[in-house]
């Protein structure tokens, strides 16, 4: 008899704020696994079409998946009903009714938001997979692949709703709170009018298609101006279905506040700026001896063809403008520092060994890498002298706002037929990275002079942090079949020069054998004071375009950057090995204020294909 007693006494005892918690948890888990289920059993039955659609017979694995996911939710709808069934006759203490309520009320907000969330999702996934079907690409397959990659843009939508809807439920069971009624007709309105309004938005957009250059502006006008309506909504009228509508969260408001800043953020520091044209517009043109310049449209090669016996080649490197107003100032200063090394060699050509930009986040605030380099052609198309370029590691880093493709096509609508004076390629090699590139430099009488390759050095081999890459193998193939096939039209040995960014480890040995006096080095001019990682920032993969050059014997010299402070030239087995001076005064940690290693190298080609190598330190030349 006692027993039975305490069993009655504790059903009939009221339950305190942690008693009502803790039996609303269990039943919201069951309500999230229901929902999960339901929404999964939607997916996998959307797979299921799609890959029927594709005649691939894992459809009825999908297919049987969604059944049991179908079957399994009420299972658990009906096991949660029963079990709210006995807590509706349940008392509550104070605190206990007040935290029920508190539920309450949060669950009608976000159940009324997530109906208006719904409609705007499912809208905007059926106007773009329409809008990609008409108007794109019509093949079914097609098709389903951009339903499987924009499923999840209504999942998760449907996922809340169904969640939301069931918690409102359990809660309006157990303390009537709001009143179904009110409850219903707000429902019931929030759906009408989101219904209502996207029907219209939707037809809205399908009429002005084609008939404004921004079809996604228009669409995000719409959507803009649906979520503000929603927004009045929740600050007026939604007072009249919770018994307190505004509840000032501290925790929720930093989360938001740091969740828009940091959308605001990245938008920002993705976006094209333009704050050192004004400098640029005001750059004088430098006069030069104007070679002509041919482009093989079938090779994807060009010719120049000098004016005079000798040919000046300005080598620039690791030039870094970071695009930012934050930048602003150290790209003044590193466009000022290229204008006054042109405007002293006047060279025929610049060629620039890669990291002309700096879209990494630290020190710029900046992803960018479309404007900066947009920002250097026009600073070069100003100027007027012909240049050509190899990326860097940097250029197109993984987080930066354009991928190597299309930064690829950008330098393409920035190339010779548009701007007369930036030599890149509108055709390449299909061999490893980007803008492998072979330019040749012919004397008067047409006869080939030098043969410039531009290879790409690659950036990072994913091994780890400052992993970086290399010339690949199809790369040193590409080169050799090059050499031999100039060596064949001209039917003699022909001379070449080679420009990548990242050394190559015979950069590291060669510094070595110098440093122990080595006689298989010599010594020309320069010193390598890199401090920051290793002396010599090469791969650790070793590449077989320098043993490919010797065997070869074409090429005399290799131009790189990449490390900001060396600057050493030797000569070794053969080779010309030399590092460019940097312009950078943005990336290393002080490069500003150092001052020895900022510059670059004139290369003089004369008549018999021999060369002469200056540097032009940046304190030499400045007024």
């Amino acid at each position: 008899s006692a027993e039975i007693f305490k069993d009655k006494f504790r059903e009939e005892r009221p339950l305190d704020a942690k008693g009502a918690k803790r039996s609303f948890q269990m039943s919201r888990w069951i309500a999230y696994e229901a929902s999960f289920l339901l929404v999964f059993s939607f997916c996998e039955l959307v797979l299921a079409i799609v890959y029927a659609m594709r005649f691939h017979p894992i459809c009825f694995l999908f297919f049987s998946l969604a059944v049991l996911a179908v079957v399994a939710a009420p299972l658990l709808l009906v096991f949660l009903r029963k079990k709210e069934r006995k807590l509706r006759a349940a008392r509550y203490e104070p605190e206990g009714f007040s935290y029920l309520r508190e539920q309450s009320d949060r669950y009608m907000k976000r159940l009324l938001n997530a109906i208006a969330f719904t409609f705007a999702a499912v809208t905007a996934f059926e106007l773009f997979e329409l809008s990609f079907y008409f108007f794109g690409h019509s093949k079914v397959a097609e098709l389903a692949e951009s339903i499987l990659k924009n499923l999840l843009t209504v999942i998760l939508p449907f996922f809340f709703l169904i969640k939301n809807a069931i918690c409102l439920k359990i809660l309006q069971g157990r303390i009537g709170r709001p009143p179904r009624k009110e409850c219903k007709t707000h429902l019931l309105g929030i759906t009408l009018f989101s219904l209502f309004y996207w029907v219209i938005a939707g037809l809205f957009s399908v009429f002005f298609r084609g008939k404004t250059t921004s079809s996604a502006s228009v669409f995000l006008i719409i959507t803009a101006i649906f979520f503000a309506l929603i927004l009045i909504y929740d600050l007026t009228i939604r007072k009249r279905v919770v018994w307190q509508n505004l509840v000032f969260n501290p925790r929720r408001v930093a989360i938001v506040t740091l969740l828009v800043f940091s959308v605001w953020g990245f938008w920002t520091m993705n976006r094209d700026t333009w704050y050192t044209q004004s400098y640029i517009n005001s750059v004088p043109y430098i006069p030069c001896a104007r070679s002509r310049i041919d482009y093989d449209e079938g090779k994807g090669v060009y010719r120049i063809t000098v004016a005079e016996e000798d040919f000046k080649i300005l080598h620039l490197t690791d030039i870094h403008l970071g695009g930012s107003l934050f930048s602003l100032r150290k790209d003044l200063l590193a466009l000022q520092a290229c204008y006054a090394e042109i405007e002293h060699a006047r060279p025929d050509l610049v060629i620039v060994t890669g990291d002309l930009c700096f879209p990494m986040g630290i020190t710029s605030l900046s992803f960018n890498n479309s404007a900066p380099v947009q920002q250097f052609a026009a600073f070069m198309r100003n100027v007027g002298i012909p240049w050509a370029f190899t990326y860097g590691n940097h250029d197109t880093e993984s987080f930066a706002s354009m991928r190597k493709e299309e930064l690829d096509e950008v330098c393409k609508t920035l190339s010779y037929k548009t701007s007369r004076n930036l030599l890149y390629p509108y055709i390449q090699p299909k061999i490893t990275g980007r803008n492998n590139q072979l330019i040749e430099i012919r004397n008067r009488d047409g006869s080939l002079n030098t043969a410039l390759f531009l290879l790409d050095s690659n950036a990072y081999t994913g091994e780890g942090l400052n992993a970086y890459d290399y010339i690949h193998d199809d790369q040193v193939d590409w080169y050799a079949a090059e050499v031999r096939r100039l060596q064949e039209e001209e039917g003699r040995q022909i001379a070449s020069l080679a420009f990548f960014h990242i050394p190559l480890q015979e950069y590291r040995t060669a510094y070595e054998l110098y440093l122990a006096g080595s006689e298989e080095v010599t010594y020309h001019f320069g010193e390598n004071n890199e401090k920051l990682i290793d002396k010599i920032c090469c791969s650790a993969h070793a590449s077989k375009i320098f043993d490919s050059m010797v065997a070869l014997g074409s090429t005399t010299g290799t131009f790189c950057g990449h490390d900001h402070y060396n600057n050493l030239s030797v000569t070794y087995r053969g080779i010309r090995l030399t590092y460019g001076m940097s312009i950078d005064y943005l990336v290393m940690p002080g490069i500003e204020k150092d001052t020895a290693q900022r510059g670059a190298e004139l290369i003089t080609l004369h008549e018999d294909s021999s060369w002469d190598l200056v540097q032009i330190p940046l304190l030499s030349i400045q007024k």
